[in-house]
């Protein structure tokens, strides 16, 4: 199972915050660094992972709005995918 910490620290920008994705997942190459993208890798995805999100300190460095759709979209491919884990 891959872990993937979300905070601040790992993901200062939303370049940061998918650079973090793209590298840690071994994201293919078409992955476009937006939302949508990473919904359509998260929910394909056929290894456990899970992902645990320090919304507070994500809010500092993304802003609120893109911090909710981002936990939207971390909800709905938990929901969606079994191998997707929020911890």
């Amino acid at each position: 199972m891959i872990e993937l910490l979300l905070n601040a620290d790992t993901a200062a920008s939303r370049s940061a915050l998918h650079d973090l994705f793209a590298q840690t997942l071994s994201l293919p190459q078409w992955y476009g660094r937006n939302l949508d993208a990473l919904h359509d890798c998260l929910t394909e995805r056929s290894e456990d992972l899970r992902i645990t999100v320090a919304e507070a300190s994500l809010t500092g460095a993304l802003g609120e709005r893109y911090v909710r759709q981002l936990l939207r979209l971390l909800r709905d491919c938990a929901e969606e995918n079994p191998h997707v884990i929020l911890g």
